[in-house]
């Protein structure tokens, strides 16, 4: 029987996965909180202070540490230099300048920057949803009924 370590496989770094996982449970963690947490709360020195170093070390992990850490795997592991041109399979993407039939040459660089750029969208979006799901966690959606003074609901015949 053939053994395969999936974490040794070319293209897997552990640094990289284990920040882009880390960074995500972190931002989603606030949901069972947000949950737990009365609406319309108030919010003590300490908590907003608590709170304000947790999501900025978020911010630093998504936007500084995951980023960083692609491009230093690109870099070193997996050699994706701008002298390195992508060709696709079949050299469906070979360009015309080495007599190929694309009209651009892309380099490997070029598309660790492109995977760079799709990683911070991907934390913008999730952040966004993160600061909306927040401010709209004590919202209902069914409106109450107005009731009378005998505590009967008011409903107009149409």
């Amino acid at each position: 029987m053939l053994s395969i370590d999936i974490l040794r496989w070319p293209g897997v770094n552990q640094a990289f996965l284990f920040s882009f996982g880390l960074t995500t449970a972190m931002a989603l963690i606030v949901i069972p909180f947000g949950k737990r947490r009365p609406v319309g709360t108030d919010t003590t020195w300490g908590e907003a202070m608590i709170g304000a170093v947790y999501t900025f070390f978020v911010l630093f992990l998504a936007f500084g540490v995951v980023p960083h850490q692609f491009i230093d795997h690109a870099d070193k592991n997996l050699g994706w230099r701008k002298d390195k041109l992508l060709l696709g399979p079949f050299n469906i993407l070979k360009p015309k300048a080495f007599g190929g039939n694309f009209p651009m040459t892309i380099s490997y660089e070029a598309l660790r920057d492109v995977l760079v750029v799709v990683i911070h969208v991907y934390f913008i979006a999730l952040m966004v949803f993160m600061f909306v799901w927040w401010q709209k966690r004590g919202e209902r959606g069914a409106k109450e009924i107005e009731v009378s003074t005998y505590g009967r609901p008011l409903v107009k015949k149409s």
